[in-house]
């Protein structure tokens, strides 16, 4: 076998082991790492290793080996190249290593510059989008880009677990600047969706260049078709009494798992991870929760299709990844919103919840949607309803209720998507995880594990989540589009912008008032960004605390209730003195200058191929289209035109 060195992660090419320090001999000429184990002719004594050369340097060049850009039998020459690359005053160290690893692989700064030249014309990113995102945006603590980023309301980033762990600490005050934390973000950070969004463009375009991540995250209500109520009656009361309009999926309601691209005929493109809507009136329309009010989708002899967390149980535990939940009855619905909250008899395991253990006993993927009402979590969408892919029920059992001496039917959820989670700014999906340690099981009755191979399970060889048993066969029919349908609903749906990633990620910074990209950028404690002129503008005259009195007596001040934009927090306290988000501007102008320079190099281009030659034959066709679109045209005008 040819004589192989190390690689950059210290594995023998020859062995494919990672030999230890002991055994591992650094050329003294080329400074690479070679196993002396898988030597031919190891050096004898220890003096002898300090000033080894590796078998390429010394001229001693393995002939099963092939060389690329050296002679064979040169080892000379090449040593030579090397002391004089070492020789060089001129160069720095880091020059110095780069041009002996040029030299090595055979690699020419003509090749270097062609393939510069074949990235460009290709389409390729002139910036490396994750480096400007790195330079500023990364967190504190593990001085990486944040993982499930939360911003603090002076403007800093940090990932959700790096926060949570400092606020655990008894800290309350910012990391970097000292601010004082609010009780109510201490107590529940939100995620920042803007950064997560931001990251991951630069991560899909960084490993697969522009335009080919499958990133979909918000679906505007103005891109929409039809509405899901049509009557005034539906419009004046909310949506309670609404009809809940066309279904623009093709899949029947018991249908199981993902929803393919083949199933969207108006899209062509499935439910992606990520979709957002307006209530669960819409997320019905594209079929990924059907029921408008309940949480669990599923007939108790078939299994379950979907769930959605919406915080209606205190029980509900939500870890992003896998979750706790809770089934559904236990409760005396004849009463009000007041009385019906509270647990008057014992959950069991019978229609919806008999249909979630079935589905755990199959193994089968339960499509997971979660609602803004669900305010403990740190992973429920800021508005409306979003879809967050597919989980698996590994375990299900009984367990007495938090709010008294009732048992609730309780499901260990784990996500098992091939699409990466909303929260995550990860190119890639789920892979295999071992199940979470539930210290309530210790208390539980009726448990029940899977004991067979389940039928959604991940492919070793494919590296993704598919069906290893056929998925169960439909119980009811499809409502296929027609022709006609499918055309209507295709001019309702606004095609896809095909924006640059640089710009997708300046879309991702833009002001949820505005809709322009942020200046003087601001985020609240709820994780919504603002420009600050346009946040101040939309509290203008408004005072912290607002004077009472009748005739001529005076009541004690009373404080003013300042709601967010986007939604019912109150940022009276942050409105006092709102912090510049700092790190995001800079990556915004960083993103915008890129954008200045290209418009400008677009503009430089050569003049004698932007003004092609036009014949007087060709000028005259012009000339009468020109005369056809205009209504009203003088005498003068037409016999000058004409000549």
């Amino acid at each position: 076998m040819a004589q192989l060195p190390c690689d950059n992660d210290g594995a023998c090419l020859r062995c494919k082991a990672k030999p230890p320090q002991e055994e591992t001999l650094t050329c003294g000429t080329c400074g690479t790492p070679w196993h002396a184990a898988c030597l031919s002719s190891p050096p004898e004594t220890l003096a002898s290793t300090l000033q080894w050369h590796c078998p390429d340097c010394s001229g001693e060049i393995d002939p099963l080996l092939p060389v690329s850009g050296v002679e064979s039998g040169g080892g000379s020459d090449l040593v030579a190249a090397i002391r004089a690359i070492e020789a060089d005053e001129s160069l720095t160290d880091a020059d110095k290593a780069k041009k002996r690893q040029e030299l090595l692989s055979g690699k020419s700064a003509a090749d270097e510059d062609d393939e510069e030249e074949g990235k460009k014309s290709a389409g390729g990113l002139d910036v490396d989008l994750l480096k400007a995102l790195g330079e500023n945006l990364n967190c504190s603590f593990c001085i990486q880009l944040p993982e499930r980023p939360v911003t603090t309301p002076c403007g800093h980033n940090f990932c959700l677990k790096c926060f949570e762990k400092w606020i655990g600490q008894g800290k309350r005050t910012c990391a970097k600047c000292r601010s004082p934390i609010p009780p109510k973000m201490a107590s529940n950070p939100r995620i920042n969706s803007s950064l997560v969004s931001a990251i991951r463009l630069a991560r899909v375009s960084k490993s697969a260049g522009a335009g080919t991540g499958k990133v979909f995250h918000f679906i505007s209500n103005q891109d929409r078709p039809d509405k899901a109520f049509t009557t005034e009656r539906a419009k004046k009361t909310g949506k309670a009494n609404a009809a809940s309009g066309r279904i623009y999926v093709t899949i029947p309601p018991d249908h199981f798992g993902p929803i393919p691209a083949e199933n969207d005929p108006v899209r062509n493109q499935g439910v992606l991870v990520g979709e957002s809507w307006e209530d669960r009136l819409e997320c019905r329309q594209w079929g990924a929760h059907f029921p408008h009010v309940a949480g669990i989708a599923g007939q108790s002899n078939y299994g379950a299709q979907s769930v959605a967390l919406s915080g209606g149980y205190e029980d509900d535990e939500d870890h992003g990844e896998w979750f706790l939940y809770t089934g559904s009855g236990g409760r005396d619905l004849s009463g009000n919103k007041r009385t019906n909250k509270d647990q008057s008899f014992d959950q069991k395991f019978e229609k919806s919840n008999e249909a979630l253990r079935v589905s755990c006993k199959m193994g089968y993927p339960v499509r997971v949607v979660r609602s803004h009402k669900e305010k403990r979590s740190a992973y429920a969408p800021e508005a409306g309803v979003r879809y967050d892919g597919v989980y698996r029920i590994e375990k299900c059992w009984r367990k007495v209720g938090i709010q008294g001496s009732f048992k609730v039917c309780r499901y260990l959820f784990v996500r098992c998507d091939n699409e990466p989670a909303p929260w995550t700014s990860d190119e890639h999906g789920d892979r295999p995880r071992p199940l979470p340690n539930i210290p309530e099981l210790k208390m539980a009755t009726e448990l029940f594990e899977r004991k067979e191979s389940p039928s959604w399970n991940f492919d070793e060889g494919e590296a993704c989540w598919k069906w290893m048993k056929p998925p169960p066969a439909s119980l009811k029919a499809v409502n296929v589009l027609d022709p006609e349908e499918r055309k209507t609903m295709k001019r309702a749906i606004k095609a896809a912008h095909s924006n640059s990633v640089r710009e997708k990620l300046l879309k991702e910074f833009s002001c949820k008032i505005c809709r322009q990209v942020m200046t003087l950028p601001v985020t609240t404690p709820c994780a919504h960004n603002f420009c600050k002129a346009c946040l101040e503008d939309k509290f203008a005259g408004q005072t912290l605390v607002r004077e009472r009195s009748r005739g001529g007596r005076t009541l004690r001040a009373q404080k003013n209730v300042m709601n967010c934009p986007c939604c019912p927090t109150d940022i009276s306290d942050f409105l006092q003195n709102p912090q510049v988000n700092r790190e995001v501007m800079e990556v915004i102008e960083k993103l915008k200058n890129k954008e200045e320079d290209k418009a400008e190099s677009e503009e430089t281009t050569d003049p004698e191929e932007e003004t092609p030659v036009v014949t007087e034959e060709a000028e005259q066709p012009r000339k009468r289209a020109k005369l056809d679109i205009d209504t009203v045209v003088p005498a003068t005008m037409l016999e000058s035109d004409m000549k």
